[in-house]
């Protein structure tokens, strides 16, 4: 699959959240609900939005699920356990950035190639310049929350970013709860692996930064 993500000049760094919500009304929504793995068959709604400005990438994921939990609160921490949005992305086809929050905003970031022995974690002094502003909604057995993100260029270390408009690159969208109690993992662009693995950059799709 490919993906347009538009260029936005009026938001930065130092926007509100209102702000930031506003900046991206006008853009399209995507799913994320592919199964890849029908042993996991439970599809909470959920849609992402994607933009770019002078200063980084703006994400927003809206999700609608039958349970909530965000347990921890440290960077770097296991979120893929709780209710968890993720973001991955490769911007040389062979290293990738994977950036993880569950509900609350609590971020995990690594950085490396597919297999784990390579992969390392982001400095932290980087993820906590990642903003993100979360609400969250309902109750037991019916849950709606967005959560909306802004990366600055610099969290992407290992790459020299000095502008993406007209870039070409590659990456996906996903949506899981390893520790919920009804287990789930999709994706935006389809995986084909014989169990549940988002680190898999040979099914990322393509990401073209509009200008």
């Amino acid at each position: 699959m490919q993906l347009i993500i538009p260029y936005v000049s009026d938001i930065n760094l130092n926007s509100s959240g209102v702000a930031l919500r506003e900046s991206l009304r006008k853009f399209e929504s995507h799913p994320i609900a592919r199964v890849n793995w029908q042993v996991y068959p439970y599809t909470p709604a959920v849609v992402f939005k994607i933009a770019h400005n002078l200063d980084g990438i703006i994400l927003q994921y809206q999700v609608n699920e039958r349970c909530f939990k965000a347990c921890y609160t440290g960077i770097n921490e296991p979120v893929y356990k709780d209710s968890c949005v993720e973001f991955f992305i490769s911007w040389d086809q062979e290293n990738y950035y994977n950036f993880e929050f569950n509900g609350i905003g609590t971020v995990l970031a690594g950085y490396g190639q597919s297999d784990k022995a390579s992969r390392i974690f982001l400095p932290e002094v980087l993820i906590e310049a990642i903003e993100t502003d979360a609400t969250i909604h309902g109750k037991k057995g019916d849950f709606t929350w967005d959560l909306f993100i802004h990366i600055p260029f610099n969290t992407f270390v290992y790459d020299q970013l000095e502008t993406i408009k007209g870039k070409k690159c590659t990456g996906n969208f996903y949506k899981c709860g390893d520790d919920l109690p009804v287990p789930h993992f999709l994706s935006w662009n389809a995986i084909d692996a014989p169990e549940p693995n988002f680190h898999l950059p040979e099914f990322f799709g393509e990401l073209v930064f509009g200008e």
